[in-house]
């Protein structure tokens, strides 16, 4: 028999509320901190569940070292799985390919998938890394407004939209990234912010274009109530436990930002497009067969209501609306512990 073992840190709401529905399963889990686990971990058959580690950092310069950091212990994880009998609820390898935003997308473009399209850079042209390459290419495509993301990272970090009108120069730029005066780091803030001056806008997209990003097109997002809106899905095993939309008054959608969560099911869509949008996260999860459980942004075209992926997270379980209401994502995942200890 195996044991599970959860691995993450302490008196978090992922390690709390993972716990209660293993407690409703009759599932004792072994608890092991990110902080001293290779010390700690136990011998025999494991079955693994990975959380992320807390970042407490609000550095955007700093992004990169923390992911490779991270990247390294996953490695690490596999290295356990080459010495010892562990069994991964999502597998390390599939974990860190998603931890890069433009790897999990250029793999979904190979598979044939509908995703938001990413404007220049990639592996022929290179990381665009100065505002006037950027301005180049968008005129070059007729693209006069893009997301600009760093390619690591989450919680909107260093997300900016930015859209630009070449014939009069203005230019507009929302973003949760700040640079207060006199410090020289970009950080990222629970706020967004709407900035309209030429010269400041310049001058935080260029130091943002330091780091290695991607640019993607900004499409028009679907309408309900006044409010753009996309969607988080949560896949797993092959079917969407759960989704909801994320509807707000700008072009960032993060609920942290204290925009506005709805229901899937409140949305009014057709049993059309509804179906589209599942199928599609289940086939983006597909992509990366390591993995049991993937959270997938999904945003619809409007008035065309075509579902595209922005991007897609391997550990993206951690739903509020779902954990205080019927716990639903983490009661599955227990249940699925439960049945592979048994095996």
């Amino acid at each position: 028999m195996r044991q599970a073992v959860l691995l993450g840190k302490p008196d978090t709401k992922r390690t709390n509320y993972m716990g209660h529905a293993a407690q409703k399963e009759g599932l004792h889990v072994l608890f092991l901190d990110w902080d001293g686990w290779k010390e700690h971990f136990p011998e025999g058959k494991v079955f693994l569940k990975i959380d992320p580690p807390v970042w407490d950092s609000c550095k955007l310069g700093q992004l990169e070292a923390l992911v490779k950091h991270y990247e390294n212990q996953l490695g690490q994880l596999e290295d356990q799985a080459r010495i010892q009998d562990v069994k991964f609820f999502n597998h390390p390898g599939a974990i860190d390919l998603l931890l890069n935003k433009q790897k999990c997308k250029e793999r979904l473009v190979r598979a044939g998938l509908s995703v938001t399209e990413e404007i220049g850079g990639g592996k022929r042209e290179g990381p665009i890394k100065r505002v006037e390459q950027l301005l180049e290419i968008m005129q070059k495509n007729r693209v006069y407004q893009v997301f600009v993301k760093p390619i690591f990272g989450s919680g909107a970090a260093g997300v900016s939209a930015f859209r630009w009108q070449p014939n009069t120069g203005k230019m507009v730029l929302y973003t949760c990234m700040w640079k207060e005066d006199g410090m020289p780091d970009l950080v990222n803030t629970k706020k967004l912010r709407k900035v309209t001056d030429a010269r400041q806008v310049l001058s935080l997209m260029e130091q943002l274009l330091q780091m290695e990003c991607m640019v993607e097109r900004w499409y028009a997002k679907e309408e309900h109530e006044g409010f753009s809106y996309d969607l988080r899905a949560v896949i797993q095993d092959k079917t969407m436990d759960f989704c909801l939309a994320r509807l707000s008054k700008g072009p960032v959608t993060n609920l942290h930002l204290n925009n506005r969560p709805l229901k899937f099911d409140d949305l009014g869509l057709s049993g059309t497009v509804k179906e589209q949008v599942e199928e599609l996260c289940i086939q983006a999860a597909e992509c990366f067969p390591g993995l049991r459980s993937v959270g997938v942004d999904i945003l619809l075209e409007k008035g065309s209501q075509r579902p595209r992926v922005i991007e897609m997270n391997g550990q993206g379980d951690l739903i509020y609306q779902d954990i205080y209401g019927d716990n639903r994502i983490y009661e599955k995942q227990a249940r699925i512990m439960k049945q592979e200890i048994l095996e």
